[in-house]
């Protein structure tokens, strides 16, 4: 009984320590894919230049820092974009890319952020927003409906609802789902030895309960219209059948 406790042991051994001697391989062999988003190369041979469209549709924009949260907290040789959208009404949508450069960290879980500004996660839906263009294709969103408590400046606290648009894409791949884009990454580099380069793309405005669906209707309209300006279409684009 001892000696198969001893066999066993020594097995697993073996096999932890092939796959951590795997993973340093990959590691130190992998080669950094191509953005899925249009990019400017920089002097750092890993940070790129990305850029939102400054005008688009009625909307003008305010180009707007990352914060140090986020930057001290995400991979220095992480990419960033930000702009806050404001149509003649006032009506206004933070649009958002984080792309990340070798270190895959620099991509989390949306999860993690919006309950840590007060946000609570009212309803999870994933649809498709067409994009037309030379190659026309349906993109894959996830659209979360948030709630949060804030205070006026009297003092009173009121309920304010927020919509939260969002997908992941790199070379010729999207998908609105985190642990697909974990699972792709993952079989791409073991088949390929390249580390695909995800970007995360999000859009966020707020509004008051009640006016959601209207209001999302908006925010995609300024999606179809933007995208083509700083997004690659996926591969599946080029065999899109023509919209009737």
């Amino acid at each position: 009984m001892n000696i198969k406790k001893t066999i066993l042991f020594v097995v697993c051994l073996a096999l932890i320590g092939g796959t951590v001697a795997g993973l340093q391989w990959l590691k130190q062999h992998q080669r950094l894919g191509k953005p899925g988003i249009k990019a400017m190369p920089t002097d750092d041979p890993v940070v790129v230049q990305i850029d939102l469209p400054e005008a688009v549709l009625t909307y003008t924009s305010t180009n707007l820092p990352q914060s140090e949260t986020v930057t001290n907290f995400l991979p220095r040789d992480t990419s960033y974009a930000q702009r806050l959208y404001t149509d003649p009404s006032g009506f206004q949508v933070q649009a958002n890319i984080i792309l990340m450069g070798t270190d895959r960290t620099s991509i989390h879980k949306p999860e993690y952020c919006l309950p840590g500004q007060g946000w609570r996660i009212q309803e999870k839906t994933f649809l498709n927003i067409p994009i037309e263009g030379p190659a026309p294709y349906d993109l894959p969103v996830a659209k979360w409906t948030i709630r949060n408590t804030v205070k006026r400046p009297d003092g009173l606290e009121i309920e304010i609802s927020g919509l939260y648009v969002f997908w992941f894409v790199a070379d010729g791949e999207i998908t609105a789902k985190n642990h697909e884009r974990q699972w792709w990454l993952t079989r791409h580099l073991l088949r390929t030895g390249e580390l695909q380069r995800w970007a995360y793309v999000s859009y966020f405005t707020q509004c008051y309960p009640g006016q959601e669906e209207a209001v999302f209707e908006r925010v995609k309209q300024l999606i179809a219209a933007s995208v083509p300006l700083f997004q690659h279409p996926p591969k599946y684009a080029a065999t899109s059948v023509a919209r009737q």
